[in-house]
């Protein structure tokens, strides 16, 4: 049985793997999670604030060889004095990274969005493939198996912590914060700065609402890049050029994100790249919000027709559904509590952690040879 798992995370960017990362550190696991980053930041913060073991190895990148020998040391040094069962790298450039101190080490892949065949580091990961593979779900399950035949990926799936304020008094503040009239009804999109994320479709959406209903729409979501300031600011003009600068307010970096949810009645976010999960969405589902977002990638496995809709990625269809709860109060509500309902028997972390240890678990074995033999002993020194 597998007892302790060190995990490896570059720690320079805050997303969804974060997330992931610092809610296992929060919940409640019968192994030993450790966690080893390249760089000091947010994620290094969190997991201390969770009471997690963390080491910063130092800033490594690929373009500049020199950088990766200090952080190597220092991992072989932390791999030999706590001698892990399973190593757990959450990217492919950080299996590239580290990949001379974990030798003899038994790896895993945690693949957390689509593996791409046309991407340089995806492909020399399918022809030196680690131990094990593990993904957050089927879909990015399928796109693994696509390109990598062998070792079959598990479905360890994704925890995710409900953050959610439950006082009836905080909606009311938060809209009062935000200057919203309590008849208005809310659309809230929430996430990274990235074209992917379908924010210029949402803008293109809204411009078909009618100006008869009251509505208003919240973006949020801080930029980290200068490639996602550019987009940004082409958003902005966008919506002046749709005459939306009244109805869409962009709030930009916001530090009490589950505070916002329980002022927004609606939350879309209409991908156009599919995604390999979602945890936005669950955390919507948590705030009692119906849920539209667009056909594909995780989101299927998330989102159904009790909770919310998928729809095209097609400006008239989000539109219609826009159109639609704008109008009816009670089925937003209806939605909300069934999606509140779903992600809490589905991803709670009560329910969730167990699995993904399991999942981590089985990996740490290896698996036994052709005509039952014993399996050779673990990769660990």
């Amino acid at each position: 049985m597998a007892g302790r798992v060190l995990h490896l995370a570059a720690g320079n960017l805050y997303g969804g793997v974060e997330t992931f990362l610092v809610t296992l550190a929060k919940s409640s696991r019968r192994l030993e999670h450790r966690f080893a980053l390249f760089f000091e930041g947010r994620l290094a913060t969190e997991l201390r604030a969770a009471g997690a073991s963390v080491e910063v190895l130092g800033p490594a990148r690929l373009g500049r060889p020199w950088t990766l020998v200090g952080p190597q040391l220092r991992l072989r040094r932390l791999l030999s004095a706590w001698s892990p069962d399973l190593v757990v790298y959450h990217s492919t450039w950080l299996k590239l990274v580290a990949a001379p101190a974990l030798l003899g080490y038994r790896q895993a892949l945690f693949v957390h969005s689509l593996v791409d065949p046309h991407n340089r580091l995806d492909r020399l990961m399918a022809r030196f493939p680690p131990d094990a593979l593990l993904t957050n779900s089927a879909f990015t399950a399928g796109s693994v198996s696509a390109l990598v035949p062998q070792p079959e990926p598990r479905v360890a799936g994704c925890p995710v912590e409900d953050r959610i304020p439950k006082e009836p008094e905080v909606r009311r503040a938060v809209r009062q914060e935000l200057g919203v009239a309590e008849g208005t009804t809310v659309i809230l999109q929430l996430s990274r700065m990235e074209p992917g994320k379908g924010h210029a479709l949402l803008l293109e959406a809204l411009a078909r609402l009618g100006r008869d209903t009251a509505w208003e729409c919240l973006v949020v979501g801080g930029v980290q890049r200068p490639e996602e300031r550019a987009y940004e600011e082409r958003l902005r003009a966008q919506a002046a050029e749709w005459g939306l600068t009244d109805r869409v307010r962009f709030l930009g970096q916001r530090a009490d994100i589950p505070r916002l949810f329980t002022g927004a009645d609606v939350f879309c976010h209409p991908n156009v790249v599919p995604e390999g999960f979602g945890i936005v969405f669950v955390e919507a589902m948590y705030a009692g919000l119906p849920v539209l977002t667009t056909d594909m990638g995780g989101a299927r496995e998330i989102v159904d027709e009790t909770c919310g809709a998928r729809v095209p990625p097609r400006a008239d269809a989000i539109a219609e559904v826009l159109a639609r709860w704008v109008a009816d109060p009670g089925t937003r509500q209806a939605l909300g509590r069934a999606g509140r309902q779903r992600a809490e028997s589905l991803y709670h972390p009560s329910v969730r952690v167990r699995l993904l240890e399991d999942a981590l678990e089985l990996s740490a074995r290896p698996a036994s040879p052709p005509g039952g033999s014993s399996p050779r002993a673990t990769h660990r020194q």
